[in-house]
């Protein structure tokens, strides 16, 4: 094996067929990968997280667990026209917009993605992403499952988490529990979750949030991230 780090495997080597593809196509040595890799280790880039799953999964919960524990990420806040709930405060569960507002933000490109979720309009707004990136905290969109398979076809790199009940009956139970909805409402909810479950095995992970398991769930959501972020190969992330 050549002592120079920038030398090319020979056409047809064992080395050329096995060595790390770069960003720009190309392949790298065995050493100037493994450096690369070492130095990634040492200083890991942000990652972008989403997480998603059918309503009644949890997803609001494990996130309000993570700031507990003071993890550095920043929660992309959604956009969104319904109504507030209460208990539910602007600018931290949701950002509550008008449809005009709304409409703006969508002719302006300020939306990383957009659509109607039960009736009501939701948006990822851009900004929040890439400030969040340039600042290296790790990026989490908690997102509807719509919503996330356009992420994931705008973020190649994005780590994307499906998250999930034990079974359907627990997860109508929560939705029944949540008492939030008019029961045409929640009829169409439990029929979109049964839905969305089979779309489970297009994200990278599946991770089962039982009752009163939370913690577990986060410990579980933090342990990906850091696998994630000691992998050889980096998931580039750009917007």
């Amino acid at each position: 094996m050549p002592d120079n780090a920038n030398a090319v495997a020979e056409p047809g080597s064992h080395e050329g067929r096995d060595a790390p593809v770069t960003h720009d196509g190309a392949h790298a040595s065995p050493q100037a990968a493994s450096a690369v890799a070492i130095e990634r280790a040492l200083n890991p880039p942000p990652l972008v997280v989403v997480l998603s799953g059918p309503s009644g999964v949890g997803k609001d919960e494990i996130l309000n667990e993570l700031k507990k524990r003071d993890y550095p990420f920043h929660l992309v806040v959604t956009a969104t026209t319904r109504p507030q709930r209460p208990g539910e405060v602007d600018g931290e569960d949701y950002l509550f917009v008008s449809m005009a507002d709304f409409a703006e933000l969508v002719q302006n490109d300020e939306l990383l993605e957009h659509a109607v979720v039960y009736g009501d309009y939701k948006g990822i707004p851009k900004q929040q992403v890439r400030d969040a990136l340039a600042s290296g905290k790790d990026v989490i969109l908690r997102i509807d499952v719509q919503g996330a398979r356009t992420v994931r076809r705008l973020i190649d790199g994005a780590v994307s988490i499906f998250m999930i009940a034990e079974d359907l009956d627990e997860l109508e139970r929560r939705l029944r529990e949540r008492k939030s909805e008019p029961p045409d409402r929640l009829k169409m909810r439990i029929a979109t979750a049964r839905q969305e479950l089979r779309q489970a095995a297009e994200f990278d992970y599946v991770i089962v949030n039982r009752r009163d398991q939370v913690k577990h769930t986060v410990d579980t959501i933090i342990a990906i991230i850091i696998a994630e972020k000691h992998r050889t190969r980096a998931r580039p992330v750009s917007l």
